[in-house]
């Protein structure tokens, strides 16, 4: 069931309890955690963390501690399947879901004592009504075996056996008819995929709502948001409105810092909304590069190109930038370039069909040397959590979780030089696959399979990874075919996991789908 007073029905009731976490290995569940461990660890709340990838390691997990806890939690995982059918829990297990994923699955919902959902219900759900999911057969059997008994007479007897059968034979129609409804309902629901609010802007939500909200706390939100705009997993419209959202809250916190003593220390963090260049990482970067390895720049340029090559440089000249400085660190450039530079680029890349240059984002100073945009640390967390340089999924989570705090800015910084590897990685890949036509359409879908012994192929053997790559693929692919269906088609793509054991990973992109107002680009 859905929890309508996330305080009373959640938080005072697991505060004085121990709980277990499981944390689902994504960007946005890592900020949700974050808030949520800040908030145990203000009113001493005792738990215990445990990051699951899959939900075989989900089910593992619960078999070896569903002994010595009663509430569990569930971050980004849980809600689109059946709870108690996978996990068969005791009848005293409580289990809270804050996941993004939809649709929420229906049992779930109307699961009144054992699943309670930690989803905004402002969120368009549209779960179907009760009655067009479930029947009640009780009262249909008590009526079938109870009849038959009374009367003695044969005439009667026949007439009421064939009143009987009549009876059951409406009743087995109207059964079909209602098991034919339900499956329509049920596909309706079930039949597309998508995500709802961010979990960190549930967990913030809450924390608000208690008045423990920090401006560690309001990062964290911003950059679970901005980890659902990276990988496309919301709407453009969606993540306006939520930007607004998160919008007036930093005015809030600004406004509450300006009366504090310390509001220019050393290790203050302070967050400004702005409207930013889409590239990634460039403030870390030389514009050059960020250039070449954002998807957006590379995709509508054809980077992978001669005559892509010859369009950068024709771009760069209209900007009005000298290679020299573009090519050296975006910090070492002269500030009478970067003074007006987001307008510049902007202008210019209007002409260059980029229409959406500037996004709306947030950025954070810690002290008075260290300036992160969202952006930049959702790819160096992702990057941290899907290295293989770490041994174990678990030292993996550990190091992204950790890079999320202000105190472990070391770790954030190599996330950023791994999410640069990470970027370059994934536009040499793209390249190589548009350029040796591995791209291929399967009938109703597109197909690109990577193989053992691809140039940095170890570092698409992760699921965000691979999703990352393969999105980013299906944008150039689109942008370079000249076949229109091909433009409408589903990518599905496979990248090599364990060569010891002949596994691979699998990822399913949906089409390309363009707004009304980039058509004709």
């Amino acid at each position: 069931m859905f929890v309508s007073d996330f305080r009373k029905e959640f938080y005072e009731v697991v505060q004085s309890q121990r709980v277990l976490l499981f944390v689902a290995s994504d960007v946005d569940a890592l900020c949700a955690c974050k808030i949520l461990q800040a908030l145990f660890q203000c009113d001493h709340v005792q738990y215990t963390l445990v990051p699951v990838s899959g939900w075989q390691e989900l089910e593992t997990a619960f078999l070896e501690h569903k002994e010595q806890f009663r509430y569990f939690i569930l971050i980004n995982c849980g809600s689109n399947v059946d709870l108690l059918d996978i996990l068969q829990p005791d009848e005293e297990a409580v289990f809270f879901v804050c996941d993004t994923h939809r649709p929420v699955n229906v049992v779930n919902v109307y699961s009144d004592t054992q699943i309670r959902l930690l989803i905004k219900q402002d969120d368009d759900l549209e779960v179907p009504a009760y009655e067009d999911i479930f029947r009640d057969e009780e009262e249909d059997e008590e009526h079938s075996g109870n009849e038959g008994d009374e009367g003695s007479e044969p005439s009667e007897k026949r007439t009421r056996l064939e009143e009987e059968i009549a009876a059951q034979t409406l009743k087995r129609r109207q059964r079909r008819e209602w098991e034919a409804r339900r499956r329509d309902v049920l596909f309706d629901y079930e039949q597309y995929e998508y995500h709802g609010t961010s979990a960190a802007m549930v967990m913030f939500d809450l924390a608000w709502l208690m008045s423990k909200d920090l401006s560690d706390m309001l990062w964290w939100a911003i950059v679970g948001l901005t980890d659902q705009w990276v990988q496309d997993k919301i709407t453009q419209v969606k993540y306006v409105t939520d930007v607004g959202v998160l919008q007036r809250h930093v005015s809030r916190h600004s406004h509450r810092r300006e009366d504090e003593a310390h509001a220019l220390s050393v290790d203050c963090a302070r967050i400004s909304f702005e409207y930013d260049l889409r590239l990634a990482l460039y403030q870390h970067w030389s514009l050059h590069d960020s250039l070449c390895n954002t998807c957006y720049t590379a995709a509508r340029l054809q980077l992978w190109s001669l005559h892509g090559q010859k369009r950068l440089q024709e771009f760069l000249a209209d900007v009005g930038l000298p290679l020299k400085q573009v090519k050296q660190k975006f910090q070492s450039m002269d500030v009478s370039l970067k003074e007006n530079l987001r307008e510049m680029i902007e202008e210019s890349a209007n002409k260059f069909g980029m229409k959406d240059m500037r996004v709306q984002t947030f950025s954070v100073h810690f002290g008075f040397k260290h300036k992160f945009l969202a952006s930049d640390v959702v790819f160096a967390t992702m990057s941290l959590m899907e290295s293989p340089e770490h041994g174990s999924g678990t030292d993996s989570f550990t190091q992204a979780l950790d890079s999320l705090s202000r105190g472990n800015l070391d770790k954030l910084y190599h996330g950023l030089e791994l999410a640069k590897r990470q970027l370059r990685a994934t536009q040499q890949t793209i390249a190589s696959c548009l350029c040796t036509n591995l791209v291929v359409s399967q009938g109703p879908f597109l197909y690109c399979a990577l193989m053992e012994g691809t140039p940095d192929v170890a570092l698409f053997s992760k699921p965000a990874s691979l999703s990352l790559l393969s999105r980013h693929l299906l944008k150039s692919f689109v942008c370079s075919t000249k076949n229109r269906r091909c433009k409408l088609l589903p990518l599905v793509m496979a990248a090599p996991l364990s060569a010891e054991q002949g596994t691979v990973t699998m990822v399913g992109i949906p089409p390309e789908t363009d707004s009304s107002d980039r058509k004709n680009d």
